[in-house]
């Protein structure tokens, strides 16, 4: 049997070879017949673009000199518009911005459609600046922008960190400030590691609530010393599900300045340094606080917040809420010494900020309570909490003296859950990977 095939591999084998040694014989008769049958194409006659049937085939009679054959042929570059973006021939890196701004007339921070928010205006003014594309401003996850903190309606920042991808070339700050109102301000720009998050990177957060003392004014006799008295208990007041571990939050620092007088009214300024906060949690901790220095409850509370029930808590005004600074220290311990990235510190705009500040933040504060009274007005609601454990069902229904709530109520209640709050939902960093 091997002996046949090998006969057959010989047979096989010569034919081709015979095959291939006839086409190297012929190839130039072949090549001479071929060109008989189309003369035009080595004639200098003129070109005519008439339908000839050759091999049965219809093709046009198109000589390569015509101006037509020259266009088929020749390789035309890409055509570039007139607008052209250039941001896809600039090389984007990762930028912190350190930004400041007064959330008057803003509905907080991230952006929420059909209303006017703080990083709607800075998308667009990267957009008209030329720094980002159409497609950033309408996906801002295609530029990997992030904000460290989310700030309710109303609420302002002295010092909020974005990080996002733009070009290395530009002088950021002033280049993005042009086309913001004076309200929001880039501070600074600082290259950070391609990888950097300005959310799950963030250490901690710290906070401020600026505050008129009468709010703890007691309605009998006891002072406003009691407030500072009463920061060891509220401190502790960060609350969700006893079970849940998103409610696994710690504090780091609760101060209470001594009280200084602005625009003929007395305020005293809180500050709060946490790892992270729940919804609502720093407004309910002052609510609190002054519920209980106006005694509509014991401090009892403390021993009931902490079961399983929800209970009524009020939430303080959101007009004094300041969003003070994200802190990055395992970021800065971690990159600071490699000779290639800035420490996230802002020390060097440190006037800057603070001019900014009481420019456009602590004076249009005190401002609106001067003219708005929303501590004065909250105040007269507090009569209408009871303390106690809230009705089944709605987690925005109260009930008060066995009756729901007023609308009005109830109304800012599903719209203060419906928002993006300044208190982050953040897991906390013992369970990160």
């Amino acid at each position: 049997m091997r002996i046949y095939f090998n006969v057959l591999k010989l047979q096989y084998s010569a034919k081709l070879i015979n095959a291939f040694q006839a086409i190297h014989k012929n190839y130039k008769k072949i090549s001479v017949n071929i060109l008989n049958k189309f003369p035009l194409i080595m004639s200098k006659q003129e070109p005519s673009n008439e339908i000839k049937e050759v091999g049965g085939l219809k093709r046009s009679l198109e000589h390569e000199d015509s101006e037509d054959w020259v266009k088929r042929i020749q390789l035309e570059p890409v055509p570039v518009p007139e607008t052209e973006d250039e941001i896809c021939r600039r090389k984007l890196k990762k930028f912190v911005l350190l930004l400041s701004y007064c959330g008057q007339g803003y509905l907080g921070m991230q952006r929420n459609p059909g209303y006017k928010t703080i990083e709607d205006d800075v998308l667009n003014a990267m957009f008209q600046a030329n720094l980002i594309k159409e497609e950033g401003v309408i996906c801002p996850q295609s530029i990997r922008f992030q904000r460290a903190a989310r700030t309710d309606k109303g609420v302002s920042a002295v010092r909020q960190i974005i990080s996002v991808k733009l070009p290395i070339d530009e002088d950021l700050p002033v280049v993005i400030n042009e086309h913001l109102p004076e309200q929001i301000r880039i501070m600074k720009a600082v290259r950070v590691t391609q990888k950097f998050d300005s959310k799950t990177q963030c250490d901690s957060r710290s906070y401020s609530y600026l505050c008129p003392t009468f709010a703890f004014a007691p309605i009998d006799t006891r002072g406003f010393g009691e407030v500072r008295n009463l920061e060891t208990d509220v401190i502790n007041l960060f609350y969700r599900k006893p079970n849940d571990q998103r409610a696994k939050r710690y504090i780091m620092d609760f101060t209470c300045s001594d009280p200084f007088i602005r625009s003929g009214i007395e305020f005293t300024l809180i500050k709060v340094k946490g790892q992270s906060f729940m919804l609502h949690q720093i407004r309910k901790m002052i609510g609190l606080a002054i519920a209980i220095c106006k005694r509509y409850v014991s401090e009892n509370i403390f021993e009931r917040v902490w079961k399983s029930e929800r209970i009524d808590i009020p939430i303080a005004p959101g007009l004094g809420l300041v969003l003070e600074e994200p802190h990055y220290g395992y970021y800065n311990k971690k990159y600071y010494n490699d000779g290639i990235h800035e420490q996230l510190n802002w020390d060097s705009e440190e006037e800057k900020i603070q001019a900014f500040r009481e420019k456009f933040i602590n004076s249009v504060i005190v401002e609106t309570e001067v003219k708005e009274k929303s501590m004065l007005n909250w105040l007269e609601t507090l009569n209408n909490h009871t303390f106690n454990e809230r009705a089944d069902g709605n987690p925005g229904q109260k009930v008060i003296n066995g009756k729901e709530s007023s609308d009005l109520e109830k109304t800012e209640e599903k719209d203060a859950e419906n928002l993006d709050s300044v208190e982050d939902e953040v897991i906390p960093n013992s369970e990160k990977s």
